[in-house]
């Protein structure tokens, strides 16, 4: 038979979603859609187990059981360490979860400011983790150079710790290009 006339258009897919860490807003120059507004967390940095990422955990959570399991792994909030550059030594960490319906990827370039031509640049900051001394081990997040505390957590709590990442030469990375002791910076891009 003859072939029939064209459907309307099915449902729009794809899209990226990333973490904002260090802000309760997603920029607003990009078209991003704030998911929701929350508080960084992690495993607390003196233990081993635990979690090996930092969360953006919602501000409203939903629970499920009543009651303390036997075993668990716990959860506490997420300090900026070291005052410089920005004076938030101590303070704990907002982050927001962003969405893009217009591009379909992100990444995360390390010891970059600036997204490649034809990306669009969501935010760019310094690379963060764990000390290095610490017992927990953490993948690394782009923190906004922008960042902004928590409202009222001035305490020094000391749960799961952002920490600027340096450059360490001699040891398999190429110096130059690299610096010995230079913080690294980061940028998060979409397409």
């Amino acid at each position: 038979g003859e072939q029939g006339p064209q459907g309307p258009p099915g449902p729009s897919t794809g899209g990226a979603v990333y973490t904002r860490w260090g802000r309760t807003i997603c920029p607003n120059t990009t078209g991003t859609e704030l998911l929701y507004a929350g508080i960084t967390s992690g495993s607390v940095h003196t233990q081993h187990g635990g979690g090996a990422n930092y969360l953006c955990l919602p501000q409203d959570p939903d629970y499920l059981i009543s009651g303390i399991p036997p075993y668990y792994s716990q959860l506490f909030g997420t300090e900026y360490q070291n005052p410089v550059p920005f004076p938030l030594h101590d303070r704990n960490v907002p982050c927001a979860v962003c969405y893009t319906a217009k591009r379909i990827s992100k990444v995360m370039i390390p010891a970059k400011i600036s997204c490649p031509k034809s990306w669009t640049t969501e935010y760019a900051g310094y690379l963060m983790a764990e000390r290095n001394v610490h017992k927990r081990n953490v993948v690394f997040e782009c923190v906004d150079s922008d960042a902004e505390a928590i409202p009222g957590s001035e305490a020094n709590t000391d749960g799961a710790l952002f920490y600027h990442v340096i450059a360490t030469c001699n040891n398999g990375l190429p110096c130059p290009p690299y610096v010995t002791s230079k913080t690294i910076t980061c940028v998060v891009c979409t397409k």
